[in-house]
């Protein structure tokens, strides 16, 4: 049976930057590693409160391509970043706002959306909703 597709929600400040953890798992419930991602890749959103299909890129941050080893780890992991479960993260990702502002408007919510390509299989999506303030 499929699990169901979930985004995590947060909250961010507007103009900064912000740390995007998961554990990603396979369809066999086994946590994902390096070694099968050929490709990671990540998009920030404005959203329309008033439309669900309307998304604007965020300059900047749109189909910004990801060191897979950078952001996917080997073994799940159980610092004090991570609080939701004793298990941990096999996924981590610090949005680089120094160029580009990923959050400019406060008051408004986003979408943050991982595109994570396997060597074999379908693609996976790690989506996070956050409300700037």
């Amino acid at each position: 049976m499929p699990r169901d597709a979930s985004d995590t929600y947060g909250t961010v400040q507007r103009n900064g930057t912000a740390t995007f953890m998961a554990r990603v798992v396979d369809a066999t419930d086994t946590p994902i590693q390096p070694t099968v991602i050929a490709a990671a890749q990540y998009s920030v959103y404005l959203l329309d409160d008033q439309d669900p299909d309307s998304w604007l890129a965020v300059d900047g941050h749109n189909g910004v391509a990801l060191a897979v080893d950078q952001v996917v780890f080997d073994q799940l992991q159980a610092d004090s970043l991570w609080t939701a479960d004793t298990l941990g993260y096999n996924f981590c990702h610090e949005l680089d706002v120094s160029v580009c502002q990923a959050f400019p408007t406060a008051g408004r919510r986003y979408l943050v959306e991982y595109t994570l390509t396997p060597t074999v299989g379908q693609v996976i999506k790690v989506r996070f909703r956050v409300y700037a303030i």
